[in-house]
């Protein structure tokens, strides 16, 4: 997998401690310092907001000229590419506010089944609407912060540290453009910047109890963990394809005007052990259809704002984004190679979700990792 001239995502990162954090995009391995490189004091604001902020034909002109300075004139670069191991890599943008969404049918029919087995697996409303909530944005944290397990009610008088605590593996998606209340939003992709890859860690046992009637809550809200990179839309235009096939018909709101499907490929893994391969492709809600539900009653977007995917899963054994599928909510144990075998996540777990998706030419981008460590309740 690449970080060439094709793929340059965002991030945010620091050389030392107490520097204020920059923005530069990553090449191959190393950062390019854009403050430096292209002299201009937005990337030195320690977040992509204020350049997000500037508007779609600006991310357009910028990704161009970073690619000319890189292909044409490296000696004048050089001076202003920084190797990964010499720095820290922080949160890339100012969480304005964070959606999660429920767009795979392959997750919601078997979590249809597991807990309403005697009802039809989707409720009526599923394949009319891209169903989602609206979570924490102050608790989205970058990869590498340490997950600490939640601790709330569990049922009737029962409250303590979650025993099942489990992964949702997702695509994010981050907005530039804003709009004003009252207004819908237009094109996908001028409102939208960019991806990056979700872990939206969920608390079972505490969500199972508190989310008749109004939705997840406490069980959700305690960490969601995002990759520090966002991967530009411009660098996904050779993974774009048909999304899939809708019966019925969405309303004309939702009638997708573009390929917005992704072809993109995650790989979760547990303890450094592959325990999933999701494909977001199979999604059956598109993310520029997120956004056209999202406003459609005149919500406002802000720079900033977060909406993903919702659990990834695909139809094949070993292709579910999250372990209450993969071992069908602990009845099914998963075995690990060590010998030891998990039901949901214990503490010192580690999961990373990775993925890929296809470049010009053959190739393939990387879309980085989001990753974080279990630890024991406080």
């Amino acid at each position: 997998m690449t970080w060439g001239l094709d793929n340059l995502p965002y991030g945010v990162f620091s050389r030392h401690e107490g520097e204020t954090p920059r923005v530069g995009v990553r090449y191959g391995e190393h950062v390019m310092d854009l403050a430096g490189a292209l002299h201009d004091e937005v990337f030195a604001t320690g977040s992509l907001n204020a350049f997000m902020a500037r508007g779609a034909s600006a991310w357009r002109d910028t990704r161009a000229v970073i690619r000319n300075k890189l292909s044409t004139d490296p000696a004048a670069v050089a001076p202003h590419l920084i190797p990964l191991e010499h720095i820290t890599l922080h949160l890339p943008i100012e969480v304005a506010d964070y959606v999660d969404f429920y767009c795979s049918i392959e997750h919601a029919s078997n979590l249809g089944k597991m807990f309403r087995p005697d009802e039809e697996p989707l409720k009526p409303n599923w394949r009319h609407l891209p169903v989602g909530y609206h979570g924490r944005a102050g608790t989205v944290v970058v990869s590498g912060t340490p997950i600490v397990r939640p601790s709330g009610q569990r049922g009737a008088g029962v409250f303590g540290p979650s025993a099942r605590l489990d992964i949702e593996a997702e695509l994010g998606f981050v907005v530039g453009t804003p709009t004003a209340l009252g207004t819908r939003a237009g094109r996908f992709e001028d409102h939208v910047f960019g991806v990056t890859l979700v872990n939206d860690w969920s608390a079972r046992d505490i969500q199972a109890w508190e989310y008749v009637p109004l939705g997840p809550f406490l069980g959700k809200s305690f960490a969601t963990s995002i990759s520090p990179w966002i991967t530009p839309l411009a660098a996904l235009s050779e993974a774009r394809v048909p999304g899939r096939e809708q019966v019925p018909e969405p309303l004309d709101y939702l009638r997708r005007r573009e390929p917005w499907g992704l072809e993109v490929t995650l790989e979760v893994t547990l303890n450094g052990e592959v325990i999933s391969r999701p494909p977001y492709r199979d999604m059956y809600w598109t993310p520029d259809q997120m956004l056209a539900h999202m406003t459609v009653n005149g919500a406002s977007l802000r720079t900033g704002d977060l909406y993903a995917s919702g659990t990834v899963s695909g139809a094949e054994p070993g292709r579910c984004g999250s372990l209450i599928e993969l071992t069908w909510n602990g009845a099914e144990p998963l075995k690990l190679p060590d010998g030891s075998a998990r039901t949901f996540l214990e503490d010192g777990d580690t999961v990373t979700i990775t993925a890929s998706a296809p470049g010009p030419g053959g190739t393939v981008i990387s879309l980085g990792e989001v990753s974080g460590t279990v630890v024991p309740a406080r």
